[in-house]
């Protein structure tokens, strides 16, 4: 097993976890991984529909777009320690 290292300096500049995407970091005893590469955001517009098909500004393909980059998001959280499931 490696070795942890916890540390905060006070430094007035913040703090940097990682130096790149591929530095391994894990919360709350989490098992620590590299960064999360999320797919691109879906284009979401709206134009603000009452009735019809786009009801809430949105069609069933950005809405699915939307969950699926929620669901995506939750994930990830959940293995770097930050939620629970």
């Amino acid at each position: 097993m490696s070795t942890r290292r916890f540390t905060l300096d006070g430094d007035p500049g913040g703090q940097v976890i990682g130096r790149s995407a591929s530095y391994l970091i894990g919360f709350h005893g989490a098992t620590a991984t590299a960064q999360v590469a999320l797919s691109a955001t879906p284009a979401i517009t709206s134009d603000r529909a009452t009735t019809g098909a786009a009801t809430y500004g949105f069609t069933s393909a950005q809405a699915n777009g939307m969950i699926d980059l929620i669901l995506a998001l939750r994930a990830a959280l959940v293995t770097k320690g930050l939620a629970a499931t």
